[in-house]
């Protein structure tokens, strides 16, 4: 077997036990990375954990919107398979449907805590534990380039997302790690349809076939074309990438 990508590197992996996460995981592994899986305790974590090589692949518990919980599993898994080199920070929630008048306090809260706090603290806690020349991926959306009505939290949140990474790049790259956001479009995963089966109601007309419509490829994107954007931005292969925003929306936001 020839050369991997990420020959021996150590991925940690927030969000690990979606389909994003999962599938990325997955694609770090073929490519000969060590994968710390991250994700709140439970079947879906266990479940992926499983679904990988055993000896390539460990899980953490973490609650990303705690430091605490941050310090504990970036030791654990530091210890495990030694410093990072990619970091991809991945965990989000997708809040409710309002118009901005009706949203939820609470609700817009919780969507900020653990994208844009968490996101903010995957930079925080994870560039001290991982090696120059490193990578560290942010998984905005489609959503961080555009604006839409009733979703003015998950709209806020990956904008967010965007100038924490553009501030960010600025400060690693004297240590040469690169740090990008990745922008899925609609994605055919449990995340996705729970959206969309709530967008129908508001929308009085089925929500996929809507996003299909907006989107010149007319589908939906796979897990696994997503994973297979964050490996270019986690490998070498985009060495000279930093600060930049990287669309994988099937020309949705064209």
């Amino acid at each position: 077997m020839g050369a991997t990508k990420l020959q021996d590197r150590h991925a940690f992996v927030t969000g690990g036990a979606g389909s994003i996460g999962l599938a990325t995981a997955r694609v770090f592994c073929d490519e000969g990375a060590r994968v710390t899986l991250a994700d709140l305790p439970g079947p879906a974590l266990d479940a992926a954990r499983a679904a990988l090589p055993a000896d390539r692949v460990c899980a953490v518990a973490l609650d990303v919107t705690s430091g605490n919980n941050w310090r504990r599993a970036l030791a654990e898994a530091t210890s495990r398979f030694g410093p990072l080199d990619v970091l991809f920070s991945n965990a989000g929630n997708s809040g409710v449907i309002a118009p901005v008048v009706d949203y939820p306090d609470d609700v817009f809260d919780s969507v900020l805590a653990v994208h844009v706090r968490g996101a903010f603290l995957a930079c925080k806690h994870g560039l001290p534990a991982m090696r120059d020349g490193g990578s560290l991926v942010i998984c905005s959306s489609v959503a961080g380039m555009r604006g839409d009505p009733g979703v003015s939290a998950y709209i806020t949140a990956k904008h967010a997302q965007v100038g924490l990474m553009r501030s960010v790049s600025k400060e690693a790259a004297a240590r040469g790690i690169r740090v990008n956001t990745v922008h899925p479009g609609p994605v055919d995963n449990d995340f996705q349809k729970n959206l969309e089966q709530h967008l129908s109601k508001v929308l009085g007309q089925d929500a996929t076939a809507f996003f299909d419509q907006l989107i010149p490829l007319r589908r939906h994107a796979r897990p696994e074309e997503i994973a297979r954007a964050v490996l270019w931005l986690a490998s070498d292969d985009s060495s000279f990438t930093t600060g930049t925003t990287l669309m994988v929306d099937g020309g949705m936001n064209v």
